[in-house]
């Protein structure tokens, strides 16, 4: 299995029996559809395209309201068809996963907030308290260099974590339980990937 399509419920806690308490984030992923099979004579990749949250609504063009293309082996092309159900049992046996999201938006934020600068003097005289300082030099080059951090808009962008541990899964109830955070308000997209 590739992947698989969620929503994220919220954050509880495990108690282990030497006593440790590990962060779980509860993700719920109801049955995907398989919408479409991508194959190699055809697209010229094998790949796998799930539908999750049908609409009430359905149209012609949109039956979903998410839908992720995930790649596949050449060999896993037979097991997936159009219209199937892919549940969780499929991940039973995986012990670590990638999990992308859109991060939580923080608004138009400065650079102590969103790239942790320190802050200036707060003594008598001093006018930079939270600015930050020197963003390049005079008339060589003549400009700000590319990539200088400076305030701007923080959060609401894809964050991909790599190597999370699954805690548990619910097949009966449609949950996984994964260590540690996860990117995202609660109620959103949560995309799971074993590659």
């Amino acid at each position: 299995m590739s992947g698989i399509l969620g929503k994220k419920v919220g954050m509880t806690r495990l108690i282990q029996d030497d006593g440790r308490v590990i962060p779980i984030t509860v993700v719920q992923c109801e049955p995907n559809e398989v919408a479409q099979v991508k194959t190699t004579e055809k697209d010229g990749y094998p790949a796998v395209v799930l539908g999750f949250s049908k609409l009430k609504k359905p149209t012609k063009t949109k039956q979903f309201r998410y839908m992720k293309e995930f790649r596949i082996e050449e060999d896993e092309q037979e097991a997936y068809k159009k219209g199937e159900q892919v549940t969780l049992e499929k991940l039973q046996e995986v012990e670590a996963v990638k999990v992308t999201a859109t991060s939580k938006g923080k608004g138009f934020a400065g650079v102590i907030k969103r790239h942790n600068f320190s802050r200036g003097p707060e003594t008598h005289g001093s006018h930079h308290h939270r600015r930050p300082g020197s963003i390049g030099a005079c008339t060589k080059p003549g400009r700000v260099a590319k990539g200088k951090k400076l305030p701007g808009r923080m959060g609401n962008a894809r964050v991909t974590r790599g190597k999370v541990k699954v805690a548990y899964i619910n097949p009966e109830k449609n949950i996984i339980g994964l260590k540690g955070a996860v990117p995202g308000p609660n109620g959103g997209l949560v995309i799971i990937s074993t590659k």
